[in-house]
C-alpha cells in the first residue's frame, strides 16, 4: 500500500525521492510528501493527489543530500495535506515516514497531549516523531529504540534528525523495508522497484531489525542494539521490466507477457522421463510429501481464487483432500494446525500482510508451510520452509494477470508432482505434462482473439450488474472474473456456482442483467447449456466462454471460444478472456486501469 523511499549520499536527494515515489505509484496512494535535510535545516513538502502534484509544489531549488519520501494510503484520518507524510516533531527536528499501523496510537496521542504536545494530524504516525524527539538518548538510534519500546503494531520506519544529519535510522516490524547499496550513496525503499535503476545490491530487513544508513554504507542491529551483520544480496530483476515499453497500461502489457511468463514458470520443471514435475524449491523429500494427508491453501483476493483452482487440481491429480481459504480470516478463527497437512500460501508480492500473519500462525503451531510467490527475497519467501517461484517478473498493475496465471500453472505442477508420488499413472502424468507444455501457445491464441473479446466487453461496460457462473473447476474462474470486472471497471459483479442459479440468484435475471457463463467441453456441458437456456428464457443477456467443440444449440449468446486443454487445466485458459473482458470494459469507461480507486497492489496492512 503506502510507499517509502529514502536517500543519503553525494547527490541531491530530491530527484531520487521523486523518481522513487513515481515508481511506487502502482501500490496505491492518495497523498504524498518528502523532507530533505540540507545545510539550513529540513524542507518538507506534502500534497494531496498524485506525485505530479507534489513535484509541482516543490521549490525550484531544493538542496540537501539526505531525504525521505512517502506515498500514503489513508488509514488514520482522511487524505489531507496535514495527514500526509513525512510527519515532524513540534520543533521540526525529527522527520518520520511510516508504513503500517500503530495499534496503541490513541493512547499515545492522549499521553502526548497531556504532556503539552500539540498534535498536527489525525494519524498514528505522528506520535513516532514526537516520541523520538522527546527521548533523552544521546544517539538517534537509541532514541528510535526508546520510541519503539512504547509502541505496538506494524511498521516500516525511516527517521531523519537535524541533530544527526549524516544518517537515517530505519526499523521494520511487519512491513517491508529494503536497503540499496550504491557507490557513495545508500538508498531505501519499501519495494525493490524504486531501487533497481540504481543498484542491484540490497538488504531485506527482517521483522524486529533496525539499520543506520549513511552515505558510506549501513549497519544493521536488533532491538537489543546487537549487530545483526547483514550482507547485501544480488537482485536479478532488470530495470527495463518496470517500464511500460509503449503500452497504454501496465495491465495490458502484463496480459501480453503471459505466454512468455507461462513458459518461464514451466521451464526446467517438467520431467519427461518420469512424467512428473521437478520442484526442488519445496525443500520436501518424496517421503515427506507422501506423508501429508491434506493440503490447505491460503491467499487473499485473486490469490485466494487461484488457490481454489489449485485445491481442485490437487484433489483431481493427487487424490488427497485439499481446500482453499482466505488468509485474512485464517488466524482469527484459531485454526487447528495439523502435522499431516501441507499449508501452501499464495502471494504475488510476498508481502501481503494477512498472508504473512497466516505463515506466522502456522509456524508457531508447528505446521509445515510452503509458498507460491513471485518476489525473491520477500518476507513470505524468507519465512516459509520452501516454495515455488513464479518467474512472472514485476507485476505493476493492481489487477493481477500474469502472476495469477503463473500461480495456476505452479499449482498444476505441484498437483502433478504430488500425484505421481501417489497413484497418478504414467499415462495421466504424460497427459498433464504435455498439456502444460502447450499452455503458453494456447494463451497466445486467446490473446490473438482480443478484438472480438473487446467488442463483447462494450456490452459489459454498459451493464449495472453482472453474474459470472461456472461449475466445479470453473467456479473459481467465475469468482476471479467477477473480481476483475469489479476492481477496474466498477461494474457490480457476483460469482455463483452455475448449479446455484436456481437456488436464489435467478430472481435477479432480467433484460438488464448480463451473465458470463463458463461452458467448457466436459462431463457437465449439457447442464451448463441448460443453465444458459434458463437465463435466456428470463430475458437475460449471456456471454459464453466455451470450447469450439461445444454445441450451444443456436442460442442467442455472445460466444468467446477458448482453446481446449485437458479438463484439469482448462480453468487456466478460461481465466485469460475474463482479464481481457474486464480490461476493455474499463477502457471503454475511461477509468484509470492501473490504479483503481480505493485499492492497492501490495496490501501490507490489515
Amino acid at each position: 500500500m503506502c510507499g517509502i523511499v529514502a536517500y543519503i549520499g553525494d547527490q541531491p536527494a530530491a530527484p531520487f525521492l521523486i523518481e522513487g515515489l513515481k515508481t511506487l505509484e502502482y501500490r496505491g496512494y492518495d497523498s504524498a510528501g518528502l523532507a530533505v535535510l540540507g545545510a539550513k535545516g529540513t524542507t518538507a513538502v506534502r500534497s494531496v493527489g498524485r506525485i505530479r502534484d507534489l513535484e509541482a509544489a516543490l521549490p525550484k531549488r531544493l538542496a540537501g543530500k539526505v531525504g525521505i519520501g512517502h506515498t500514503r494510503w489513508a488509514t488514520h484520518g482522511p487524505a489531507t495535506e496535514a495527514n500526509a507524510h513525512p510527519h515532524r516533531s513540534e520543533d521540526g527536528r525529527i522527520s518520520v515516514v511510516h508504513n503500517g499501523i500503530i495499534d496503541n496510537s490513541g493512547m499515545l496521542r492522549d499521553r502526548l497531549t497531556d504532556a503539552g504536545v500539540t498534535l498536527a494530524s489525525d494519524t498514528d504516525t505522528e506520535v513516532i516523531a514526537h516520541l523520538v524527539a522527546r527521548s533523552t538518548a544521546d544517539t538517534l538510534e537509541a532514541a528510535v529504540l526508546d520510541a519503539l519500546g512504547q509502541i505496538s503494531g506494524t511498521y516500516a520506519l525511516a527517521v531523519m534528525d537535524e541533530a544527526h544529519p549524516d544518517r537515517i535510522v530505519l526499523a521494520r516490524n511487519g512491513s517491508p523495508l529494503i536497503i540499496g547499496v550504491g557507490e557513495k550513496e545508500t538508498l531505501v525503499a519499501s519495494d525493490a522497484a524504486a531501487l533497481v535503476r540504481h543498484t542491484s545490491q540490497v538488504i531485506h530487513l527482517d521483522d524486529g531489525e533496525l539499520a543506520t544508513v549513511t552515505a558510506g554504507g549501513f549497519h544493521t542491529f536488533d532491538r537489543n542494539a546487537e549487530a545483526t551483520g547483514r550482507q547485501p544480496v544480488e537482485i536479478e530483476v532488470a530495470a527495463a521490466e518496470w517500464e511500460l515499453t509503449g503500452h497504454q497500461h501496465y495491465m495490458y502489457k502484463e496480459m501480453l507477457e503471459q505466454p512468455d511468463k507461462a513458459a518461464a514458470v514451466i521451464r526446467g520443471r517438467l520431467d519427461e522421463r518420469f512424467a512428473t514435475a521437478r520442484l526442488n524449491g519445496l525443500n520436501l523429500s518424496p517421503k515427506e510429501l507422501r506423508a501429508f494427508r491434506r493440503v490447505k491453501i491460503l491467499g487473499c483476493g485473486s490469490a485466494y481464487y487461484v488457490g481454489q483452482i489449485g485445491a481442485q487440481l490437487i484433489e483431481d491429480l493427487a487424490r488427497i483432500p485439499a481446500d482453499a481459504e482466505a488468509a485474512s480470516e485464517f488466524r482469527y478463527r484459531n485454526p487447528i494446525i495439523e502435522p499431516e497437512t501441507l499449508y501452501v500460501v499464495v502471494s504475488q508480492s510476498g508481502e501481503t500482510a494477512d498472508t504473512a500473519f497466516a505463515v506466522s500462525e502456522i509456524k508457531r503451531k508447528g505446521g509445515t508451510v510452503v509458498a507460491v510467490v513471485n518476489a525473491v527475497g520477500s518476507t513470505i519467501a524468507r519465512e516459509v520452509h520452501g516454495g515455488i517461484y513464479l518467474h512472472a517478473g514485476p507485476e505493476i498493475a493492481v489487477a493481477s494477470t500474469k502472476a495469477l496465471t503463473n500461480m495456476a500453472i505452479a499449482f498444476a505442477m505441484l498437483a502433478l508432482h504430488m500425484g505421481r508420488l501417489r497413484d497418478l499413472s504414467v499415462a495421466d502424468g504424460e497427459r498433464i505434462l504435455h498439456a502444460l507444455k502447450r499452455i503458453p501457445e494456447q494463451i497466445q491464441q486467446v490473446l490473438d482473439n482480443e478484438p472480438a473479446i473487446a467488442e463483447v466487453a462494450k456490452a459489459l461496460a454498459q451493464a449495472q450488474n453482472a453474474f459470472y457462473i461456472g461449475r466445479v473447476r470453473q467456479y473459481p474462474v467465475a469468482r476471479e472474473g467477477a473480481q476483475k470486472l469489479k476492481e477496474i471497471s466498477y461494474v457490480h459483479a457476483e460469482a455463483y456456482p452455475t448449479s446455484e442459479l436456481k437456488h436464489g440468484p435467478l430472481a435477479l435475471i432480467d433484460e438488464s442483467m448480463i451473465t458470463v457463463a463458463i461452458v467448457p467441453d466436459d462431463d457437465l456441458t449439457e447442464r451448463n447449456v441448460g443453465a444458459v437456456q434458463q437465463v435466456l428464457a428470463r430475458g437475460g443477456q449471456v456471454v459464453a466462454l466455451s470450447h469450439e467443440s461445444v454445441d450451444l444449440q443456436g442460442l442467442d449468446v455472445e460466444r468467446i471460444d477458448v482453446p481446449k486443454s485437458e479438463p484439469e487445466l482448462d480453468p487456466i485458459l478460461m481465466v485469460i478472456p475474463t482479464q481481457l473482458l474486464a480490461y476493455h470494459a474499463a477502457l471503454t469507461l475511461g477509468y484509470d486501469i492501473d490504479k483503481p480507486r480505493n485499492l492497492a497492489k501490495s496490501v501490507t496492512v490489515e
